[in-house]
């Protein structure tokens, strides 16, 4: 019989980590850092990603590789993967985390439905749909010959519901069609694959509430007051759904979505 312990140690595993420098991106990797996991982390040319490495080693004591790649990008894209697939210590941890949330400035994003372009449409399910289906099929291969090899998507509850359009009165942010598209497919997405490469590979999603990230206060007042437990997402609250998905201890879950929304959904 294993102890916790034992199940949530994830020495000698290796987990890819995408999206690594965001807000979430980071407490995902110093995670599994702190469970002992070596890791391969990726983001686009320009973030911090040389300097997250160096802290994480310092504080953890794990090996790293990283590389930079814009996962919207099919060529830089195919290049990630194969250099992956190439490499000789395998992935035991796919973490798709990357995502395209726009901002209000994007021409055809915060704005009226009438307004929304298929451009950005197209940009979004691109990263947030289209780049987990290659990334995964990509290194399936490889996870099928790993221990414990778990992939987890990161969704949005708004791949799950529609939004509540009084919580942007007043404010210049939006929720695009786009984004809860390309969410409620990647967790279809999940759904799918979970059946299709099992038993040898989990399969699983996070679905996020709102995280604060300096929005507006009238925007925050109005989420809170719609959330059960009165508060926004910090991104420490994922700490425990990673850690459990990402080792032994969920290693009889596979094509399940957990939800972390503050109890959001439950009105």
């Amino acid at each position: 019989m294993n102890t916790i312990k034992e199940l949530m140690n994830l020495k000698n595993r290796r987990a890819l980590i995408t999206g690594a420098t965001g807000g979430l991106g980071r407490v995902i990797a110093d995670t599994l850092a702190e469970l002992g996991a070596d890791l391969v982390l990726t983001d686009r040319q320009g973030s911090d990603i040389e300097n997250l490495a160096k802290e994480l080693i310092e504080r953890w004591g794990i090996n790293i590789q990283y590389r930079y790649c814009d996962i919207e990008d099919q060529t830089q894209r195919t290049e990630f993967i194969n250099w992956v697939a190439n490499s000789n210590e395998g992935i035991n941890i796919l973490i798709n985390n990357a995502a395209f949330v726009g901002t209000s400035e994007l021409q055809g994003w915060a704005v009226s439905f009438e307004d929304q372009t298929v451009d950005t449409w197209r940009r979004a399910l691109e990263v947030n749909l289209t780049a987990v289906f290659d990334i995964c099929q990509g290194l399936t291969t490889m996870l099928r010959a790993a221990e414990g090899a778990s992939i987890i998507n990161i969704a949005s509850i708004y791949g799950e519901y529609g939004p509540d359009w009084s919580l942007y009165d007043g404010t210049k942010m939006s929720n695009p069609a786009a984004y809860g598209a390309s969410k409620g497919g990647l967790i279809q997405f999940s759904r799918w694959l979970s059946t299709t490469i099992a038993p040898h590979v989990r399969v699983n999603t996070i679905s996020p509430g709102g995280i604060f990230r300096n929005q507006p206060d009238i925007f925050v007042s109005r989420y809170e007051a719609r959330t059960p437990l009165n508060r926004m997402a910090t991104e420490d609250d994922f700490r425990g759904v990673v850690a459990y998905l990402a080792s032994d201890l969920s290693k009889y879950m596979t094509g399940q979505i957990l939800t972390v929304d503050g109890g959001w959904g439950v009105w």
